[in-house]
């Protein structure tokens, strides 16, 4: 399997693009997978200095109802003319950020939700013997509190967001499972107990944004509870990258206690698995 970083906060170099946003290239045995798509078409010109034909993507998957990871859906759309799309089945609901000027929206462009290429995925889906998707994710250990300041419109009045509308892909390969999480709003720590349930073992790899950070404030989550995540993902023994919403403060927090179990995967890196 090759992953490569199409969008993340950072990069590599410059001569890759970043933004607060995140997208992922995943070339599998049977499949060319694009998990999320960034804020902007970045990621496609991205693509093109990484020998990636977005063209070629034959499964997309949008990780949750937020902008930044669904931005650049109609791009994608322009660019690949076959590709199913799988998106919860509330992911084109209303969506909102709570910033110091303001309530923002940072939901999906409900102009593409009734595209025939969306295809509305509940509790769980298996696609094929290789890729899985699942939310349903019920634990609120470790939580982030960062999460507070993400709103969802529930009778038409905003409350806190219950992050139901985010979802966590599986692929199997080689007799290994890898699971990857957009960012993780609903706790990495739960979101891994979810898929030991499902799977019934742990996940050998697992990749993702783990909402250390929050960008409306520009703060990072309290050391302890950064320290605490770290020492549940240590026991699992899986092998861990994070990215976009971890932020590199907590990045580094965690690799005080994970070592050489977790590595940073910014825009332009290349990690074959």
């Amino acid at each position: 399997m090759i992953v490569k970083a199409l969008a993340e906060n950072t990069s590599i170099s410059e001569n890759y693009e970043s933004e607060h946003g995140l997208s992922l290239y995943i070339e599998t045995r049977k499949h060319k997978v694009l998990f999320d798509m960034g804020k902007t078409d970045m990621f496609i010109r991205n693509a093109r200095k990484m020998n990636v034909n977005i063209s070629d993507v034959d499964v997309a998957v949008i990780s949750h109802g937020h902008y930044d990871h669904g931005g650049g859906l109609k791009y994608f759309l322009e660019n690949n003319n076959t590709a199913k799309i799988y998106v919860n089945n509330k992911a084109f609901e209303s969506h909102f950020s709570k910033r110091p000027n303001g309530i923002a929206d940072i939901g999906l462009d409900i102009g593409i939700k009734e595209n025939d290429r969306i295809v509305f995925v509940g509790d769980y889906i298996c696609i094929d013997d290789e890729l899985e998707l699942f939310s349903n994710v019920s634990g609120k250990e470790l939580f982030s509190l960062s999460n507070k300041s993400l709103l969802m419109k529930k009778c038409g009045e905003l409350t806190e967001d219950d992050f139901a509308h985010e979802q966590n892909l599986i692929i199997n390969e080689n007799g290994k499972s890898f699971l990857f999480a957009g960012c993780a709003h609903n706790g990495i720590v739960n979101i891994i107990e979810r898929f030991e349930t499902l799977k019934g073992k742990q996940a050998d790899v697992i990749i993702g944004g783990f909402h250390l950070f929050n960008p409306s404030t520009n703060q990072t989550e309290d050391p302890e509870l950064i320290k605490a995540i770290g020492e549940k993902l240590k026991i699992s023994g899986s092998q861990y990258y994070t990215c976009h919403c971890t932020g590199l403060t907590a990045f580094e927090q965690l690799k005080e206690v994970l070592g050489n179990k977790i590595g940073y995967l910014a825009t332009g890196m290349v990690v074959e698995l």
